[in-house]
């Protein structure tokens, strides 16, 4: 089994269907407007928002942040991971009515939890929302700059794409980068190739959540290579969301091709019907990519971590070992 790390997945968006229909017998919930036969159903972006917000509204307390966390991390570890980086929303803590800190100490407990039964390493990655405002972004950062917790690394701004300007989010990525988290930011998924040169320009994150949109401008692929900006690329999500068409259309060959590093990805992994073992057969199988390329790619997922150096170390040694 060839091992793999994942930089670019919401937690929220990772509870298996299995995992909601539990939670909604929790809470006398009916769930079968959303999820059918094992899986959740959706036919259009705003028809995937309203499943997953009734999904996420499942996950209301400590005990149920733990159990999401450990849940999903022990999946990835069955499936031959060895790291993960997940997304959290202190706006959805805030709204699920608990605190910022114990929403980040239960996922923490979660983490601790699989890695104490798979050995899979897991960080998190406090993410401001484009559509909150930039007011809540800016209380994500200052959070993350401040909550002290182990396990927080990263910071990032998702949501949609469509609001906001880059340089409303300059202040709150200086917060976060001031106090050594890893900066990175959706940009190129939903929007064109300028959102990526605009998140390039204002931002200067080390990586970029998506960004394959950036494939329309040619002087823009060779920055990125030039740079060393490391893409999120989620395949499965961008196909599921129509982003392309097919496969065949998408830009990761292309991009691996001109030198920019990288990675796969599940996104929201049951939404998409994927998950990140689908990631790299989807590489395996559309992109002819052998157990050499998948493995650099877990490689370049590693070295792009948002982890200190003894961790990064140990799992890359990890890595040569299974590669040998």
């Amino acid at each position: 089994m060839i091992l793999k790390a994942e930089l670019h997945c919401h937690i929220e968006g990772a509870a298996a269907p299995e995992l909601v229909v539990s939670q909604a017998r929790k809470y006398g919930k009916d769930p079968s407007p959303y999820i059918q036969n094992g899986s959740f159903v959706w036919h259009d972006f705003t028809s995937f928002l309203a499943a997953y917000d009734f999904a996420s509204d499942l996950f209301r307390t400590e005990d149920d942040y733990a159990r999401l966390a450990d849940y999903y991390l022990t999946s990835l570890a069955r499936d031959g991971a060895i790291y993960s980086e997940v997304f959290t929303s202190p706006d959805h803590a805030i709204k699920a009515g608990l605190s910022p800190k114990a929403y980040t100490d239960a996922l923490g407990e979660g983490m601790a939890r699989a890695k104490a039964k798979t050995g899979i390493e897991g960080r998190m990655i406090v993410t401001g929302v484009r559509h909150v405002g930039v007011e809540a972004i800016e209380q994500a950062a200052r959070f993350a700059a401040r909550c002290g917790h182990p396990l927080v690394t990263g910071f990032g701004v998702a949501g949609d794409e469509r609001i906001g300007d880059f340089e409303d989010y300059v202040r709150a990525f200086e917060i976060a980068r001031e106090a050594g988290l890893g900066i990175t930011i959706h940009a190129g998924e939903l929007m064109g190739w300028e959102s990526v040169q605009a998140a390039l320009d204002h931002i200067r994150p080390s990586r970029i959540g998506h960004g394959v949109r950036a494939i329309e401008n040619p002087d823009l692929v060779r920055r990125i290579a030039a740079e060393g900006v490391v893409l999120e690329c989620c395949p499965g999500s961008n196909i599921a969301l129509k982003v392309f068409d097919s496969f065949a259309d998408h830009p990761f060959p292309a991009l691996r091709a001109a030198g920019c590093k990288v990675t796969l990805n599940s996104d929201d992994p049951p939404y998409f019907w994927t998950s990140l073992k689908r990631e790299y057969d989807i590489a395996a199988e559309h992109f002819r990519m052998d157990d050499k390329a998948l493995t650099a790619v877990t490689r370049t997922a590693i070295e792009a971590a948002f982890i200190d150096r003894k961790t990064k170390a140990i799992l890359l040694s990890r890595l040569d070992a299974k590669a040998r």
